[in-house]
């Protein structure tokens, strides 16, 4: 079996690749891609080779863990149905490549207990089901009712969503990026310097920028909480005496776990998180190599969509 897969050869260069598959199993499934998203965090990274080293990194890689597909064969263990749409996190079926983080591609193999099943009028928003859950589990870390989200893109508005959706008050939120303080509705978006009398006991960093944190902690109370859910390619510091004045608590949420990805769907399924108005870019995968660019450089993308339908 074969797949079309986005590769990064090695990092700053980006192409579309035949990968062979390895078979699947009787606990696998054969997904054929629909879309995938373009995560500009740790697929960034990955692409221009500051990506701190994980298990299994190597190149030539496929990234992605944002993928929707259609189940076209299921193993007698795979515990899904052939014709299910599925959300895919993630797939290590490549002989000839790494899978970090693997889903990327026209068609993957994967094994069943990985994937979730969702309704098909999610459609293209089941992309956003990884950044969703991260959002999730970084409010869930939170020890109390976040006040302040640092950071509007994708990440940050999904997490501004989330406090809401948990019944919550909205919270402020920052952002220096001018192109970036569109689309805040019903809560605030500001550049940080204008906001200059607030303090807030709870604050959720979704910038990814280490150097934003000392100003963050300025801004908390005492005892003040701050919960970084970014990733971060550099050393993460902060000046000692403001914390310590602010008896601060600071708490990591790292990736997104099964059980957050279950209440995502559960939370869009009843009408209480909408997905909506967040992804503005897509492109074949032909073009990949301008999308990546423009999912890594334009401001004005929210979230690119590599869409697999489109593959000729």
């Amino acid at each position: 079996m074969y797949a079309s897969a986005i590769v990064f050869e090695r990092p700053g260069e980006v192409a579309v690749q035949r990968l062979a598959l390895h078979a699947p199993g009787p606990a696998d499934l054969v997904v054929d891609t629909l879309v995938s998203g373009v995560s500009t965090g740790t697929e960034k990274m990955l692409f221009q080779g500051t990506m701190p080293r994980f298990p299994g990194m190597a190149y030539p890689l496929v990234p992605g863990y944002e993928t929707v597909g259609r189940v076209v064969q299921a193993g007698p263990a795979a515990g899904h149905l052939v014709g299910e749409t599925v959300f895919v996190p993630g797939a290590s079926c490549y002989a000839d490549a790494a899978g970090l983080f693997g889903a990327n591609a026209s068609q993957l193999i994967v094994p069943g207990a990985r994937v979730f099943k969702i309704a098909e009028t999610l459609a293209e928003n089941g992309v956003l089901l990884a950044l969703a859950a991260t959002a999730h589990h970084a409010v869930r870390r939170a020890q109390g009712p976040v006040g302040l989200v640092v950071g509007h893109g994708v990440l940050g508005r999904l997490i501004t969503r989330m406090v809401m959706a948990l019944g919550f008050s909205a919270p402020m939120v920052w952002e220096t990026a001018a192109a970036r303080r569109t689309g805040a509705s019903p809560y605030g978006v500001m550049d940080p310097k204008d906001d200059r009398d607030s303090r807030y006991d709870t604050a959720i960093d979704a910038s990814g920028d280490a150097g934003a944190i000392d100003g963050i902690i300025d801004r908390l109370r005492k005892p003040g909480e701050l919960v970084l859910a970014g990733f971060y390619g550099e050393r993460v510091g902060y000046a000692f005496a403001p914390a310590f004045m602010r008896e601060l608590t600071v708490s990591i949420a790292a990736e997104f776990r099964p059980e957050d990805v279950r209440a995502v769907i559960e939370l869009v399924e009843a009408g209480r998180l909408s997905l909506d108005g967040l992804l503005t870019h897509r492109a074949a995968p032909k073009d990949a190599s301008s999308a990546y660019q423009t999912a890594f450089n334009d401001p004005g993308c929210l979230k690119m969509v590599i869409d697999w339908r489109n593959a000729a």
